[in-house]
């Protein structure tokens, strides 16, 4: 039978099924369903999409589970609208597939709530505070996966690096998506004040190119000195928007994760996120395999790069510090 892929858009949900477009997986065949808030469906893939999908998808098949071949993978996006998240997460429950792969703890509380029978591997910030698993080792219930951050204070650490590569900064924008967490915008007001540093907090309801447009360039208008973007996965599904719409800003930008980086933007504080693809690849394997993911611990990255390009400074006229490059585990010129 000819191979075929189908992208549709369900109810709002867009999606993707490849391999036999909307028939059942052949008897014995495995099915996964890999949900993503913001990357477009057709776009999760093996060859497309972010490096840490493709880094999953590779150590899948390096474990044995290749895709048409013992293995089936459905494809759902939120497109970056949160709106859609129950209407997602109600289709993808409703094909029980042996497992769901997603990312964002917004998503996966969601899904937590649609089921508590199939397993759930999800890619999100910490799950303990987050109140996602009740510990790192025993997880319980159907979910596990990694977290992207190492606890509390991580994006402290990214105001304070961005402190120490522009020593004369006054104001900063935190560029968020998700749900508003008073206490830690508190706390940050706190930190941010002992670094002699005014900052404000901009959420996005929904992260499309023509918001992003927009609230840069009110970032501008109110001439803050840097923005720091959230982890959130929408902005990773729209890195070459960001990076693009920074530089015709001229604003320095702290990302989240080296993606930003290689396309052309300032800074990054980030986990390696191949390394957390790996640990979802190896959750999904162990739970085909008969593991409850209640049983399997999750993940949270100990090492974080700092990942610098010098040719963006240059272009934007930052004299980076030589102190900070010769911090960096990487510099990108």
């Amino acid at each position: 039978m000819k191979r075929r892929n189908l992208v549709g858009l369900l109810g709002g949900v867009a999606l993707m099924r490849p391999g036999t477009g909307w028939a059942q997986p052949a008897e014995g065949r495995r099915r996964i369903a890999f949900v993503h808030s913001g990357v477009p469906a057709d776009q999760l893939t093996q060859t497309a999409g972010p490096a840490w999908v493709r880094q999953f998808f590779a150590e899948l098949r390096r474990l044995g589970h290749s895709e048409g071949s013992g293995l089936a993978v459905e494809r759902y996006s939120a497109e970056g609208r949160s709106d859609r998240y129950v209407e997602v997460a109600a289709t993808v429950v409703r094909t029980r597939p042996d497992v769901i792969v997603m990312n964002s703890t917004e998503f996966a509380r969601v899904f937590a709530r649609a089921t508590t029978t199939i397993p759930i591997v999800a890619l999100t910030t910490d799950p303990v505070a987050t109140g996602l698993v009740a510990s790192l080792a025993r997880p319980g219930g159907n979910l596990t996966g990694a977290s992207i951050e190492a606890g509390a204070g991580m994006m402290l650490k990214r105001l304070q690096i961005v402190k120490e590569a522009l020593p004369a900064v006054g104001k900063v924008a935190f560029l968020m998506r998700g749900i508003r967490n008073e206490a830690e915008e508190s706390s940050l007001h706190d930190a941010a004040r002992m670094l002699g540093v005014a900052i404000a907090f901009e959420y996005l309801a929904e992260i499309t190119e023509v918001r992003l447009r927009d609230t840069f360039a009110e970032i501008a208008r109110q001439r803050f000195d840097a923005v720091i973007v959230d982890t959130h996965g929408s902005f990773l599904a729209n890195r070459a928007a960001i990076v693009a719409i920074a530089e015709a800003h001229r604003l320095p930008v702290m990302y989240p994760y080296r993606d930003f980086v290689e396309l052309g933007g300032l800074l990054a504080y980030a986990p390696d996120l191949g390394e957390l693809a790996k640990r979802l690849a190896s959750d999904v394997h162990q739970i085909l395999v008969g593991a409850s993911p209640g049983d399997i611990p999750f993940f949270l990255p100990t090492k974080f790069d700092l990942v610098i390009n010098v040719r963006t400074a240059r272009a934007l006229g930052i004299p980076l510090p030589q102190l900070l490059l010769a911090q960096a585990d990487e510099v990108i010129d």
